[in-house]
């Protein structure tokens, strides 16, 4: 090989790392990939509901319905440091408000800080699952509980900011989800 050659060989050897590096950073949103977002959640009124700026990111598999459909859909073919508005109807959200979406428990069953109508509280089922709840009603022996998500039915707007962006393969040991807006509370599911 004459000399042109071999500095032309080294120069790509050189040079390809960081093509390739290039590309790695550059790739966008795809099913499969697993993303870290920021983001901050706010109601119609643009009053902040959530935020996890300045803490840990959101991680989690696109396409694996580990978030709000409306969302995921909108963060395909971003890339790592774009940022986007993006608005969510309940429809793709949290689902509608569902009238018969409720149940029965012992009135003791509920701490005391949440005999109140409208307190919110995170209802444990027997496989130790948990979801939010809200109390609906207090009556004499039993406490009638909202089974609605506390944002259905709201239409709800997120400033998300994708800060990373992996290639498909295995899911994250740990994916974070979107924290629960209604404090935790140990509550047994009931039946109703």
């Amino acid at each position: 090989m004459n000399r042109t050659g071999k500095l032309a060989a080294a120069l790509v050897l050189l040079f390809a790392p960081a093509a390739m590096a290039q590309t790695v950073t550059d790739r966008a949103v795809e099913n499969g990939s697993n993303v870290s977002i920021e983001y901050t959640l706010k109601d119609e009124a643009g009053k902040v509901l959530d935020t996890n700026k300045g803490k840990n990111p959101l991680t989690f598999t696109q396409g694996q319905q580990q978030i709000i459909p409306g969302l995921e859909r909108e963060l395909v073919g971003m890339h790592a440091g774009e940022e986007k508005k993006v608005v969510v109807k309940p429809e793709d959200g949290y689902g509608p408000v569902v009238p018969n979406a409720q149940t029965e428990v012992p009135k003791d069953a509920v701490p005391k800080e949440g005999l109140k109508v409208g307190t919110p509280l995170m209802a444990r089922s027997g496989s130790g699952e948990t979801r939010p709840v809200v109390v609906k009603e207090i009556k004499e022996n039993t406490v009638v509980l909202d089974l609605n998500h506390p944002l259905a039915g709201k239409t709800l707007f997120f400033d998300v900011k994708v800060l990373g962006v992996e290639a498909p393969g295995p899911a994250p040991i740990n994916p974070t989800k979107l924290p629960e807006p209604a404090p935790s509370h140990p509550l047994p599911s009931g039946r109703g």
